[in-house]
């Protein structure tokens, strides 16, 4: 019981901070390039903490393992498929950067979704996060966007463990599909909050901006809408025709493969 709590706290731990990186600036305000100091004197930037940050995700995701790996539903072989799949979904955003597609799309987040869905949500969290930080060593990647995409990675793998699985392979097959497409679109929507109050310069502290939390929203949608929505949607939809041509025969092949690993201490 106490393994258990401890394992869900650690993955509560990383969701809460994730939370707080994305929306922090919203809170806390940010200026323009010509004024670069806040109204407290303090200088606000973009990549402020993202090695702190990396740092903690780093040390959550080897938490998380070393916890899971005491428990019964964790052991050498799952961590070996574990690594095989972060490796399979590496090359794959190789191959992305090698040869680009059209807009957004990427290949990585099918591989992240069928993991956590086949899996379950711890699963496909670490999945996400260890996949991000993998290819970005790869590829060279690595930069102030990096901790965000862990981030939100491991919220599209441990989604993916939330969802139910019907019986109906064609059923499936349609949830799986919606569920890409869907991330396709709000992946881009809130890893754009890590950057845009930067660029934006208009957003002020949600305390004495007379329009609060709603015109910050209302100024985030009209940046989306203008300049991310397009690209989002090559991306849902490259997701989501990528899962229609693999997801059930990945689906079948991951799930003997679990069933195989799959073991009791009595």
């Amino acid at each position: 019981m106490m393994q258990r709590t401890s394992s869900v706290a650690i993955y509560v731990l990383a969701t809460v901070a994730g939370l707080i990186a994305f929306t922090y600036p919203l809170f806390l305000g940010v200026v323009t390039a010509a004024d670069p100091f806040d109204a407290a004197g303090s200088t606000v930037t973009p990549i402020g903490g993202t090695a702190l940050l990396t740092s903690l995700l780093l040390l959550i995701g080897l938490g998380a393992l070393l916890i899971e790996v005491q428990g019964q539903a964790v052991n050498a072989k799952v961590l070996a498929a574990m690594g095989l799949l972060v490796a399979i979904a590496s090359v794959l955003r190789f191959l992305e950067t090698a040869i680009p597609g059209p807009g957004g799309f990427s290949p990585v987040f099918v591989p992240i979704i069928l993991a956590g869905y086949v899996y379950g949500a711890r699963f496909g969290f670490l999945m996400g996060t260890m996949t991000m930080i993998t290819s970005a060593l790869i590829t060279g990647g690595i930069g102030p966007w990096l901790p965000y995409q862990m981030i939100a990675a491991g919220w599209v793998g441990m989604s993916a463990g939330w969802l139910p699985h019907p019986d109906r392979r064609r059923l499936e097959l349609a949830l799986l599909t919606g569920f890409a497409i869907f991330w396709g679109l709000f992946f881009g929507f809130i890893l754009n909050l890590y950057f845009w109050p930067f660029i934006a310069g208009e957003v002020k502290l949600a305390t004495t901006d007379s329009a609060g939390l709603p015109g910050i929203f209302a100024r985030y949608g009209a940046f989306y809408l203008t300049t991310s929505l397009v690209w989002d949607i090559a991306r849902g939809l490259g997701n989501g025709l990528m899962m229609l041509a693999i997801g059930i025969p990945a689906v079948k092949a991951l799930s003997r493969f679990r069933d195989r690993l799959r073991f009791e201490i009595v």
